[in-house]
């Protein structure tokens, strides 16, 4: 394995992507299948409104994670910001991609507040999906783009 060139994480706005839903979901890192009793139970203990964002919305938080990035000096390759999640390949930086998804999330979330927003916007946790050499990186940067489309 090389050096990591950057990553791709994408996390989802709440209530859209329950554990247990056709779309299948991790559990101590594997791969589980659908599971409808589970999908129910997730509903019923969902502690709020399942959240889709608006057009104002998306532009709300993709200017506000760009601004982040800024800050944070960690470069955006590609951003997808769309009703029920997010995409973005940025670039590595020392201080680990945990920290950086909390600095994205957090500050997406004041920025949504500031416009009135009430309430939770993201799930807990992200997928990450790193970037070792060239190829990996401008594959995850064309599925973005096309995603984006």
């Amino acid at each position: 394995m090389g050096k990591t060139l950057g990553y791709m994480v994408t996390w989802t706005t709440y209530g859209t992507w329950l554990q247990g839903d056709k779309r299948g979901y991790v559990r101590e890192g594997k791969i589980c299948g659908r599971n409808p009793r589970l999908e129910q139970r997730n509903k019923e203990n969902q502690m709020g409104n399942t959240i889709k964002l608006t057009s104002k919305q998306k532009n709300i938080v993709r200017k506000s994670l760009m601004e982040e990035a800024r800050k944070l000096g960690q470069k955006v390759h590609s951003i997808a910001v769309c009703t029920n999640h997010v995409h973005m390949v940025v670039s590595y930086i020392s201080d680990g991609i945990e920290k950086s998804v909390k600095h994205y999330k957090n500050a997406s979330l004041v920025a949504l507040r500031e416009d009135g927003f009430v309430g939770r916007v993201w799930t807990r946790g992200y997928d990450k999906r790193y970037c070792f050499d060239e190829k990996s990186l401008k594959n995850r940067i064309e599925y973005i783009n096309k995603h984006e489309q």
